[in-house]
């Protein structure tokens, strides 16, 4: 167990104090003392058996359980009898490579414990453990102000990832929309992997409305009700997040609309200039193969001037549909 154990603590009146070294002794004396003092376990990514003693001492629910194994869980919130069970998708943005990826967090609330799993590299609790043990009314909420500072963090970076996928959005739409076009076949293949990264940042976000909702309206079991204004502003900074989302998937819709439209204006573009130089190549061979042909009687056939004639004449023929082509925008 100690090599999937973050951190374990016990919290009395919003501070941090010396546990027991055994999370078990810990939880009893939690629950012995009543009040605000709680047991807060952090595990990373624990196995079955790992998890099992866990499970037995918390009495927590087989079915959430399962799903803080498995993970690969949509945000939701679910309330048993013994506790409360939420998951949270963390995002990440990695700068090196301009792409995002998800990680999985699961909090489960009950009488005088808060144990979170988390899977994935992204959103490490430290930080949140360090700003709440700066923070003594927050903790003095229990074990729904963990929660509260889960959530409000989880969402938070949300919008910093936001941010910086719009960054990353405007030098698409630059690329798309300069005069040379850029390589055709790589911006289309880099539209589609950025549509796929807002698509999986909005698995992250959509479903969490519900959840984060149901918490700030209020009657959670294992939720206090003084914590329902910090739900409603995490909600509301949900809501911006969702909306930067869908705006970001609704540009790439229509900047990948633009590039479709721009490679057919310039397949037109091609074609014609195309059908132009065909044009004035047909005259010239045109000539040439009547004279190519094998009969007597030719036009200036036997005259001195016949053959620089007709190569000035075709000449001149070329030069007159070149200048019609150019005028007319062909070329």
């Amino acid at each position: 167990m100690r090599a999937v154990i973050v951190d374990c603590a016990v919290y009395r009146d919003g501070h941090r104090t010396e546990g027991a070294s055994d999370f078990s002794d810990a939880l009893d004396g939690a629950r012995a003392s009543g009040g605000d003092t709680f047991l807060w376990i952090g595990l990373h990514e624990p196995s079955q058996e790992e998890f099992d003693h866990v499970t037995e001492e918390f009495g927590l629910h087989p079915l959430a359980v399962e799903d803080a194994l498995k993970a690969h869980q949509r945000p939701k919130l679910e309330v048993y009898d013994d506790s409360l069970f939420m998951v949270l998708k963390p995002v990440v943005y990695e700068p090196a490579g301009d792409t995002v990826s998800t990680g999985e967090l699961m909090v489960f609330v009950g009488d005088s414990f808060v144990v979170t799993v988390r899977h994935g590299a992204g959103a490490p609790l430290a930080a949140v453990r360090e700003r709440l043990e700066k923070e003594p009314d927050l903790l003095r909420l229990g074990p729904t102000g963990v929660l509260y500072a889960i959530s409000d963090a989880v969402v938070d970076h949300y919008i910093d990832v936001a941010g910086e996928l719009q960054v990353d959005l405007e030098e698409l739409e630059t690329e798309v929309f300069q005069p040379s076009g850029g390589d055709a076949k790589n911006t289309a293949a880099r539209i589609y992997t950025f549509k796929r990264q807002v698509l999986e940042f909005r698995r992250a976000t959509n479903p969490l409305s519900g959840p984060v909702t149901r918490l700030a309206s209020g009657g959670v079991p294992f939720v206090v009700e003084e914590a329902q204004p910090f739900f409603r502003d995490v909600a509301d900074h949900l809501t911006r997040a969702t909306e930067q989302v869908e705006g970001l998937d609704r540009l790439l819709s229509d900047i990948l609309s633009a590039h479709l439209a721009q490679m057919g204006v310039r397949q037109n573009d091609d074609m014609r200039k195309i059908s132009a130089w065909a044009a004035m190549a047909a005259v010239p061979t045109m000539v040439a193969g009547v004279y190519g042909m094998n009969f007597d009687f030719m036009p200036e056939l036997h005259q001195e001037w016949g053959y620089p004639g007709v190569v000035v004449l075709m000449v001149l023929i070329v030069i007159g549909l070149y200048r019609l082509f150019k005028r007319r925008g062909w070329l």
